[in-house]
């Protein structure tokens, strides 16, 4: 059980405020992760501008899903594997390739799976990539720049992983169907 508060817009701390605006504006409703992270005005101030940048990056939406997606699973988050499910399937990844990240397989889908590879080796491997992981990565047409952006997209995803972990937020009902726990 969870000691934070799912905050409001009302009850969240001031210094929260406009960070929780800027979400609520981005997805049309407050996520449950982030009012939870909200406690912490560093924390979603933090997050905020991150995200902000990783979506703003190279990738298209159905890449960055397909990374989030698969740090959630390779960091066992359970929270974010649901929110990043119902997110990749609404931005366009086939739900063979979503199912494929769930059950901790790469997607049929080639750019997918290299994005994918890079992402859950980097997790395990604590970002000591070897010469034959980059090489997985950039043969499939992935420059060294979208490598290291990749990183980015790692590190605002332990942000939301890390604290899903902590916080335990309750799923709202539109991610309760793609609920999913660590084997």
């Amino acid at each position: 059980m969870s000691n934070y508060p799912v905050h409001t817009l009302q009850s969240a701390p001031e210094a929260s405020r406009k960070s929780l605006e800027a979400l609520q504006s981005a997805f049309g409703f407050l996520p449950n992760i982030a009012a939870t992270m909200s406690t912490s005005p560093v924390l979603i101030n933090t997050l905020v501008p991150m995200f902000g940048q990783v979506h703003a990056g190279s990738f298209s939406e159905p890449q960055i899903q397909t990374v989030l997606l698969t740090n959630a699973v390779t960091n066992a988050s359970a929270y974010p594997v649901a929110l990043h499910t119902f997110l990749a399937l609404q931005n366009g990844v086939t739900e063979a390739d979503v199912e494929a990240i769930r059950n901790g397989d790469l997607p049929k889908d080639a750019k997918l799976a290299a994005l994918s590879r890079l992402a859950k080796t980097l997790i395990e491997k604590r970002g000591r990539l070897n010469a034959h992981d980059k090489e997985l990565f950039l043969r499939e047409g992935f420059g060294s720049e979208h490598l290291l952006e990749v990183i980015a997209i790692v590190a605002a995803s332990a942000i939301t992983n890390y604290n899903a972990s902590v916080t335990q937020p309750p799923l709202e009902v539109d991610f309760q169907v793609h609920s999913w726990s660590a084997n």
